[in-house]
């Protein structure tokens, strides 16, 4: 699947359809954003089952601000409906394919455990 273009507006619905998202906040005047996008976008022809989206954050100033972007290019990944990943920065090709396998492979039950113990304290 290649990249789509996610919007404040479609965040929700993407969230709760697909297992695991893939999101790269970016903007075009942004160089080190222009050079992760090839990467980001190969690797999204990797993975079909696995959504991964672009916000351009200078059209979603108010959505990147919700997640506290602050440096761009950052990536942020969600499964099962939760954030489990996020990092300022480029993430090179091998790293990232090296992420996507560690979030298929999370085990979200674990996860919830985690953050049911987290909000018990």
């Amino acid at each position: 699947m290649a990249t789509i273009e996610l919007t404040e507006g479609i965040f929700q619905k993407t969230i709760d359809d697909n297992e695991i998202v893939f999101i790269d906040f970016w903007a075009d005047w942004c160089a080190p954003c222009k050079a992760f996008a090839p990467v980001f976008e190969k690797i999204s022809g990797e993975f079909p089952d696995i959504v991964f989206a672009k916000v351009d954050t200078e059209k979603e100033q108010n959505f990147a601000a919700a997640f506290g972007i602050r440096s761009i290019p950052t990536t942020v990944v969600f499964k099962a409906g939760v954030g489990v990943f996020m990092n300022p920065g480029a993430i090179p090709e091998a790293g990232l394919r090296d992420l996507v396998g560690k979030v298929v492979d999370l085990d979200m039950e674990e996860v919830m455990k985690e953050i049911e113990g987290e909000s018990k304290k």
